[in-house]
């Protein structure tokens, strides 16, 4: 294990895109409020300042209370959240991101996502929406989550704003090189969700070979390709052993020789795989 102390590991270490830190905790399925909000406090008085949480995880008031709690500023924070596919109408669009921001005790996000391009997503409706938000300062960037590159051409055509990023499953098991050429050409960071494939990758034997060399975990080199690629990776951690280890990832640099041997791993594994997702 990388055996610098987190607490060492200061905010302004973690790579900056375009004012989103590279580096977030992730809340999917961190469903205890108490807990949930142990864990956002515990990131953020670590270093943590981007925190990612979604309508349909039900823990947006706990996210909120977690913030309240850590002796961080608000502004220092990079905070965002999704709006579910079933609330993707114009007039819900904006119904709901209020109640969103009253449920995370906000006057504002940093990030807004559509959270996949399904059910009652119209790009122009909706984005129309989202455009609103960013005039009324509800939210400052327009994101999108889970947009196939054909979605996201779209987007970037019918949207008055900037899409900002684009949030996809990510890790070396799906790489996704199209995606991200598509993001690059189109000028949108790209923020990998279950980068770390919900533990597969921790038992891939390049990966632990790789984390040998360097005295760390199979989940910061995982973390440390990501971030090699331009990737903006928001591993989900509840206890704080897991967002330590996740935080020490910045202290893991990687060579060429660890990238390439991490790309040519040939197994693939999509652990996020809905029906109404648009690849289906």
């Amino acid at each position: 294990m990388v055996t610098s102390d987190a607490d060492t590991i200061p905010p302004e270490t973690c790579p900056i895109a375009d004012g989103m830190p590279m580096l977030g905790l992730g809340t999917w399925q961190n469903e205890d409020p108490e807990q949930c909000a142990e864990s956002v406090r515990t990131a953020l008085e670590m270093g943590y300042r981007h925190i990612d949480t979604a309508q349909i995880y039900g823990n947006e008031d706990a996210v909120g209370d977690g913030i309240a709690a850590a002796d961080v500023d608000r502004e220092e924070i990079f905070l965002a959240t999704k709006v579910w596919i079933d609330n993707l109408e114009h007039d819900d669009v904006l119904e709901t991101t209020r109640e969103s921001l009253d449920r995370l005790g906000v006057d504002y996000v940093d990030l807004l996502y559509v959270h996949w391009p399904s059910r009652t997503y119209d790009a122009e409706e909706t984005l129309g929406a989202f455009s609103e938000l960013v005039d009324e300062g509800l939210t400052e960037r327009i994101g999108v989550s889970n947009f196939q590159p054909e979605q996201l051409e779209e987007a970037v055509d019918v949207c008055d704003v900037p899409i900002f990023a684009n949030q996809v499953e990510l890790h070396p098991l799906l790489p996704q090189a199209e995606l991200r050429e598509a993001c690059e050409a189109h000028d949108v960071e790209v923020v990998g969700y279950s980068p770390l494939a919900r533990g597969q990758v921790l038992d891939q034997p390049d990966i632990q070979e790789i984390a040998d060399k360097h005295d760390a975990s199979e989940a910061q080199v995982s973390l440390a390709w990501a971030r090699e690629k331009g990737v903006t990776a928001i591993p989900k951690a509840t206890s704080a052993d897991h967002i330590t280890d996740n935080w020490e990832s910045l202290a893991v640099d990687l060579d060429d020789e660890d990238i390439d041997a991490i790309d040519a791993i040939d197994e693939t594994s999509r652990e996020v795989d809905p029906d109404f997702a648009p690849w289906n």
